[in-house]
């Protein structure tokens, strides 16, 4: 496959290398030379204003691959092979593909002024895809495979190539533990609040627990193990390793030996990453701490990333990462709704857009976490499941990658949370069987 462009720019050369890694699974390669376009003997998709042959695949450029600036896109979308497209222009198809593509993937819109929502995040309510009711679908790669077939009817030996659909399972472990192994400062505070508000059973029970007659309500470890042997699952656990705990940092602290070896068990096991902190978002100082906290407990280097909150901010939050040494990140989704934050099901580069670069930082969208579906969506467990369940078809549908964020707390015996194990279990059971 050959693109043919009049100048080739950091855009340009980022999405269409994405198109062809999805298409072909190879690198694309773009030329500004028409005698080396007009001469080969494979695919052309010609990028510039003008046709130059009949057997290519002409698409009009929209602009926005060759702006060197970030300003506001006059965007008005409309129907295309029953997806809603958006960039109309000229050619063999009616919308600039790449150009679309580029504006969903980079998060042009995230670096364009916008409401914050109460954690001071991107509100889901600014994206193209909540506005035109498209953030439940990965519609990226439903334009790619209607594309990929007229790219066939153009050149009947172009073949896509195959693609796996794969589901990963992930864990945020925020509070690895209820009621176990925190501090006698922490433990006398929480019962001196649940005496005070008349909370007798909550004492009740944290007794039981710390006199080991009853097991930890977020100690769900055991069962999940049992889970992933049962199904060969290969999932990924992030674990929040905070030195200090904070208003939105709960976790055990990682000096704790009980928490070490948890951690210790899990590096032995499964793949795990880090799950930085709320306060790392403040100070740029302390994800390096929690990092060489997490690499000594596990006694091996990281690599993977979630943020906590699912807090980032472009391209600040990503940069630190890279300076850290994390080359894959699974932020890329949202803590206040279920859905493709990037409109797509396939992991892809992070371009970091202020600096105009493609960067090393490989993203890793996910589309379902429970805790959007209990705290922000309000669902019920049945409600719950079923929305899981539709994301899994969505997904398998074009054969993408299904990351789904579980945590702990939800899959223990707290009441608060009774059924939602059953939700898990009974997922798994449906797609395993």
């Amino acid at each position: 496959m050959i693109v043919y462009a009049t100048h080739i720019t950091p855009r340009l050369l980022y999405i269409w290398n994405f198109i062809s890694h999805e298409l072909t699974g190879k690198d694309v390669h773009i030329t500004t030379d028409k005698n080396e376009f007009a001469t080969h003997t494979g695919l052309c998709i010609n990028y510039s204003q003008q046709r130059i042959q009949q057997n290519e695949c002409w698409i009009k450029p929209h602009g926005l691959l060759f702006e060197t600036n970030i300003q506001q896109q006059e965007i008005q979308c409309f129907q295309w092979n029953d997806l809603k497209v958006f960039f109309k222009t000229e050619g063999d198809i009616a919308f600039d593909i790449a150009a679309a593509s580029f504006y969903l993937l980079s998060r042009y819109e995230e670096y364009l002024p916008h409401q914050k929502d109460m954690y001071g995040r991107f509100a889901h309510e600014n994206a193209l895809a909540y506005k035109e009711q498209f953030l439940h679908r990965p519609i990226i790669n439903e334009w790619l495979l209607s594309f990929s077939q007229i790219l066939q009817l153009k050149d009947s030996r172009f073949q896509p190539a195959k693609k796996m659909f794969e589901w990963l399972p992930t864990y945020d472990i925020d509070e690895a533990y209820s009621f176990k192994h925190k501090s006698l400062l922490r433990t006398f505070g929480a019962i001196v609040k649940d005496l005070f508000t008349g909370n007798i059973k909550q004492n009740s029970l944290r007794l039981k627990v710390l006199n080991q007659k009853q097991n930890d309500p977020f100690d769900a470890y055991e069962w999940m193990d049992h889970l992933h042997q049962q199904y060969q699952l290969h999932p990924k656990y992030f674990f929040l390793v905070a030195n200090q705990n904070g208003r939105y940092d709960k976790n055990i602290l990682p000096n704790q030996p009980a928490f070490q070896n948890l951690i210790k068990q899990h590096s032995e096991k499964y793949s795990i990453g880090i799950h930085p902190s709320w306060q790392s978002g403040d100070n740029v100082l302390l994800l390096k701490k929690e990092l060489e906290s997490l690499k000594k407990i596990a006694n091996q280097e990281i690599y993977d990333s979630r943020q906590h909150f699912i807090r980032f901010s472009l391209p600040h939050t990503f940069r630190q990462l890279i300076e850290n040494g994390i080359t894959d990140d699974y932020s890329m989704g949202y803590g206040s709704i279920n859905g493709f934050r990037a409109s797509v099901a396939s992991s892809f580069f992070w371009y970091d857009l202020e600096n105009e670069s493609i960067t090393t930082l490989r993203l890793h969208p996910f589309c379902f976490m429970e805790a959007n579906s209990f705290y922000e969506q309000k669902q019920s467990t049945h409600d719950a499941l079923k929305e899981m369940m539709a994301y899994y078809q969505i997904v398998k549908k074009i054969e993408g990658r299904f990351i789904t964020i579980w945590h702990n707390t939800f899959l223990g015996t707290d009441k608060k949370f009774e059924g939602w194990r059953d939700v898990y279990e009974n997922f798994v059971k449906e797609i395993k069987s």
